[in-house]
């Protein structure tokens, strides 16, 4: 004679037992959906650049990688954000242009076609400075920490 509880262990067993086990389920938790989301903190992202201005004062300035040396120019208050309202070479103008020492250009990826055509308009003599990139075309990245950029003085016919 048999409980109520022994036999509904009984069934739960037997019913367990007779059952085909269940795919898992951890390929949810490897779907992009489901994985937590990347623990690396902003702090981890941080860049921090010195740029002199044409006036030959040091400002630090701080940026994240991945964004352009532009942006963090502008988020420093050292580059107008109406000169530069796109991050597009078909947006730039002379505030844009920024001078980097060797030292850093040799870290950068070489300049665009673009870049160099857009360097060379902007430019009195139409000669190219090999120090000069566009602010927009140079994207931050940890290898580029402690970088010192120059300013140069706004063009005449970009102050008007």
């Amino acid at each position: 004679h048999f409980s109520p509880t022994t036999m509904a262990l009984s069934n739960l067993r037997r019913l367990t037992q007779s059952h085909t086990r269940l795919p898992s389920l951890s390929f949810l938790t490897q779907s992009p959906i489901c994985r937590p989301t990347s623990t690396k903190k902003v702090s981890d992202r941080i860049v921090r650049l010195s740029a002199i201005d044409f006036e030959g004062q040091k400002h630090n300035v701080i940026g994240l990688t991945g964004q352009t040396l532009l942006k963090a120019l502008i988020n420093t208050g050292l580059i107008d954000p109406d000169s530069h309202r796109l991050e597009e070479i078909d947006a730039c103008s002379a505030h844009c242009e920024i001078n980097i020492a060797q030292e850093w250009l040799d870290k950068l990826p070489p300049r665009s076609y673009d870049e160099e055509y857009v360097l060379k308009h902007n430019s009195r003599a139409r000669v190219l400075n090999k120090h000069s990139r566009l602010g927009c075309q140079v994207l931050l990245n940890h290898d580029l920490q402690g970088m010192v950029v120059a300013l140069p003085e706004p063009k005449p016919w970009d102050t008007s």
